[in-house]
């Protein structure tokens, strides 16, 4: 008898390690599947470009936060590390599948923009964009010819840019990091970092890495982008008819009769941030820039799978780390070594504990809601900025200020164009056939000044968008 019980306790220890075993597996394989998108392979176009963008990025951030923190420099503004990558590797470079070169730009302040400005866990940064090596990727490039994609949890994006935007933002660095860090709650693009990759006997590619302004755990069910020009600001309604999820423009917005719905304690904020925004892009010469707006209705949830069915991901195998040994008296690098430090300390299970955030500016708004499978809870590192705090975005509402069933995210975009001779002259030929005030190419103090302007008049109370029209 006792036997056969000692028998039936092991068979019922060994049915409950099967059954464990089998939940881990699943959680694993869940975990390696990102937010939105399809999974693809390596032969996708862009597979080795993105395999060297995110083995770059994982050691050139790891390397420089594995150093004490200390204020900035000059220096610090126009410093640029260099590492090369090969299949043998080295102590601080590790194999890689494939023979690049990778440059770092100004890693000590963009450093500082992420944590001090951005709240930004570093840990939590690296994890998010190269922790499982995948990325959802845009199905056709902007209209500028770069190519985004988004971390695995849709929280960041790397964008590629031309040669002349990545010089421009060298240039204006200085300018922009005493922006954020007088006004923490600005609504321009936020910059994380700022890099290049070079293949052998291939063209370089500079890229940035940003802030993704669309939520995770919210369908955006409307998109717009606003510029305050009305001449060809169009997306015409056969276009918007087979994808009614295409970026529409100024005149959509004006002929939809589309409102900022915000209450006056929420538009006099709004209203104050962009003035200081476009004042300040004024100042650095920079003009078509634009508003992105995204809407999502309550009414209508994430039920319709918006991101699904507008990204594709990228997962490339990643091979084990292999360095070579260290050729130090004691067979250790201090530099390894903290580096090493640095990665043990990435624990997913500790993120966001050790962050002391300011405090939120409206807390009662910050309604978060529990997470579920198929909604994610949103990150914290946005909470509590002025206009990403009400589930990441900005909550319409009445003029009593009470919640109305719209949420709105809010940022500015393409901020890197000098009003240049390109821009001269496209100016001077869209001028000759339509009102030079109204077409999107003007000087960069008329652009601001309709811009806000334009701002202004399409929130509740300002009078609509209508008289920026062309006549």
């Amino acid at each position: 008898m006792q036997a056969e019980q000692i028998r039936r306790e092991r068979k019922r220890k060994q049915a409950e390690e099967v059954a464990a075993a089998a939940v881990v597996e699943v959680a694993q394989k869940e975990d390696e599947h990102p937010l939105v998108g399809n999974l693809i392979g390596e032969d996708h176009a862009n597979y080795v470009l993105m395999y060297n963008m995110l083995t770059g990025i994982r050691i050139a951030v790891s390397r420089c936060q594995a150093k004490i923190k200390r204020p900035l420099t000059d220096q610090d503004f126009t410093a640029r590390h260099k590492y090369s990558f090969d299949i043998v590797g080295n102590e601080l470079t590790p194999s890689a599948k494939y023979d690049f070169k990778f440059k770092d730009y100004a890693p000590w302040v963009f450093r500082e923009l992420r944590e001090d400005h951005f709240s930004l866990d570093p840990a939590d940064y690296l994890l998010s964009l190269t922790s499982k090596y995948i990325l959802s990727e845009l199905t056709s490039p902007g209209k500028s010819g770069s190519f985004f994609y988004f971390s695995r949890d849709y929280r960041f994006i790397i964008k590629t840019i031309r040669h002349a935007e990545h010089k421009f933002l060298l240039r204006v660095l200085p300018q922009y990091w005493e922006h954020v860090k007088a006004n923490p709650h600005t609504l321009l693009s936020r910059f994380y970092g700022l890099h290049r990759v070079k293949l052998p006997r291939g063209r370089k590619i500079h890229f940035v890495i940003m802030n993704n302004l669309f939520p995770p755990h919210k369908d955006v069910h409307e998109t717009y982008d606003l510029k305050g020009s009305t001449v060809g600001r169009l997306l015409p309604p056969a276009k918007l008819e087979q994808n009614p999820r295409a970026v529409q423009k100024d005149l959509n917005w004006i002929d939809s009769n589309r409102v900022l719905e915000l209450g006056p304690e929420k538009r006099a904020l709004l209203t104050e941030q962009l003035r200081r925004d476009s004042e300040m892009l004024r100042d650095l010469g920079v003009m078509d820039y634009s508003l992105l707006v995204g809407l999502h209705w309550g009414n209508r949830g994430n039920r319709e799978n918006v991101r699904g069915t507008t990204l594709r991901v990228f997962e490339p195998s990643v091979p084990p780390i292999r360095r070579k040994t260290t050729q130090t008296k004691d067979g250790r690098s201090p530099e390894a070594i903290a580096m090493r430090r640095i990665m043990r300390a990435s624990d997913p299970h500790h993120l966001g504990t050790t962050l002391d955030l300011p405090a939120s500016p409206s807390p009662s708004t910050n309604t978060i809601p529990p997470s579920t499978p198929n909604t994610p809870r949103p990150r914290p590192h946005r909470d509590h900025f002025l206009f990403y705090q009400d589930e990441g975005g900005l909550q319409a509402t009445d003029e009593g200020n009470e919640e109305m069933d719209v949420i709105y995210y809010l940022g500015i975009i393409d901020i890197l164009t000098p009003y240049g001779g390109v821009k001269k002259c496209e100016h001077f030929w869209k001028g000759l056939k339509a009102d030079r005030h109204k077409i999107s190419p003007v000087p960069p103090a008329e652009y601001s000044e309709r811009f806000f302007g334009f701002m202004k008049a399409i929130m509740r109370g300002g009078g609509g968008g209508a008289r920026f029209k062309a006549e």
